[in-house]
């Protein structure tokens, strides 16, 4: 059978990453003046591109060096899809993924959204933490007037206010999308526009659905299965 895993915050939470929306969460975290909904937008890295930067590096490159655990390995060899940019899949040995929101340790060159444009790996090695924020803005090629377009770079992750494009991989996520006779959601919230965009393509094709999280998100589907666990206790049931 052609299954279709959809992963989140969820499945990372076993290698010490936080999940996005809990008590330590990266969306509960902000700046000293901005919320984290304000702070992960293209706007902010345009108008104030030092202290997205800062926040950016304190609350996500952190965890650069951190490892898969066994879900991750579990799902190496899997067709999947992941929301999280840690890329722990691709550490774990799975060549195939689409990390849909992009990846920590890589970054693009900023350009308008839906001109093509390819990805190269971020040096974080080369950040100075003694002068961080200087040492940022040189890493990513901005001058103090803010980033340029197609010269200076970006993370490669997608913010709040821009959208899905085939920069990240989303022409081929929905036609696996349409391809799967099965979808698997691990560790998600259900409160992204892909899960979103997966559940209408579900229903629409009548594809039935399994839910893995100790707390699931209920939604509207007429084959859907729930598995009230970690994901860690879903791979240890699948054997």
């Amino acid at each position: 059978m052609n299954t279709l895993y959809i992963t989140g915050a969820g499945v990372s939470a076993a290698s010490g990453i936080p999940t996005f929306r809990g008590e330590d969460g990266y969306w509960t975290i902000g700046s000293q003046n901005y919320t984290p909904m304000e702070m992960a937008t293209r706007a902010m890295y345009q108008n104030k591109p030092t202290e997205f930067l800062s926040w950016y590096y304190k609350r996500f490159a952190t965890y650069r060096d951190y490892g898969p655990n066994d879900v991750h390995y579990w799902l190496k060899d899997k067709n999947l899809i992941t929301q999280n940019i840690d890329g722990l899949d691709g550490k774990a040995g799975n060549t195939d993924y689409i990390a849909i929101h992009g990846r920590l340790d890589q970054m693009t060159l900023y350009h308008e959204q839906g001109e093509a444009a390819g990805t190269t790996m971020t040096p974080w090695d080369k950040v100075d933490e003694s002068r961080l924020s200087s040492s940022l803005m040189q890493l990513f090629c901005i001058e103090k007037n803010g980033p340029v377009l197609n010269e200076s770079y970006k993370p490669y992750v997608l913010l709040f206010d821009e959208y899905y494009t085939d920069l990240y991989r989303i022409s081929e996520a929905q036609n696996r999308m349409l391809q799967a006779e099965k979808m698997v959601f691990i560790g998600t919230s259900f409160s992204v526009n892909i899960t979103q965009m997966a559940l209408d393509i579900a229903r629409t094709y009548r594809i039935p659905i399994e839910i893995v999280d100790p707390n699931p998100v209920h939604v509207l589907h007429p084959d859907v299965q729930y598995h009230r666990m970690t994901a860690l206790d879903y791979i240890q049931q699948q054997g």
